[in-house]
């Protein structure tokens, strides 16, 4: 499918980090590999503003989250809990910190790889979940900082076809302003992590 997908351009991209949040559903993230092309279409986000006392960019610019004051569209991949690496957009204008977390994709692409990749054949658990996601699709540190809205071993694109319905509530595993309603999913989706209550 990596074929028919137009490249999303920076213009695309909402410059205010709830708008790219929401925009990003149903948009689809691409990953070259050396075994192929995986990926698939965005089915949850969480937005990160400026100011957010639960981002990374809070407390200012520093070697680990300088991706996040990149111009939006580049990526900011971090380790979270030593253990899983998780993907953000990053947003506003540039020097701005802020960005989006991408937290789980319904995977379309190469899924023999991303079974390989994470040892599992159920479907529905390939790409569910931040940490879940960037093993599938092997994001590491290495991918930091790069322009996801150009063709290379990370981009996003658009397949044209509508996300479906909506749903926002309240992100998910943090304890700062952990009642802002800035999570966005596709309802009724399958792929969508998290409770079952907190996805209608």
């Amino acid at each position: 499918m990596a074929d028919r997908l137009v490249r999303l351009d920076r213009a695309d991209l909402p410059v205010d980090t709830t708008h790219l949040a929401r925009f990003l559903i149903g948009k689809m993230l691409v990953r070259k590999l050396a075994e192929g092309v995986v990926g698939g279409r965005i089915v949850e986000t969480e937005a990160y503003p400026i100011g957010d006392a639960a981002g990374h960019a809070y407390r200012g610019i520093t070697p680990r989250n300088h991706a996040l004051f990149l111009e939006r569209g580049h990526a900011y991949v971090y380790l979270a809990y030593g253990s899983s690496f998780m993907l953000n957009v990053s947003s506003e204008l540039s020097g701005v910190g802020a960005g989006v977390l991408i937290r789980a994709i319904e995977p379309i692409d190469g899924i023999s790889i991303i079974e390989q990749k994470r040892g599992t054949e159920r479907l529905r658990d390939l790409a569910r979940g931040p940490g879940r996601l960037c093993a599938a699709l092997g994001i590491d540190r290495r991918l930091d900082g790069i322009d996801l809205c150009q063709v290379g071993p990370l981009w996003l694109g658009s397949d044209g076809q509508a996300a479906g319905e909506i749903g926002q509530g309240k992100r998910i595993g943090i304890t700062r302003a952990a009642n802002s309603p800035l999570r966005f999913y596709v309802r009724g989706n399958w792929f969508v992590s998290g409770p079952r209550a907190l996805n209608r």
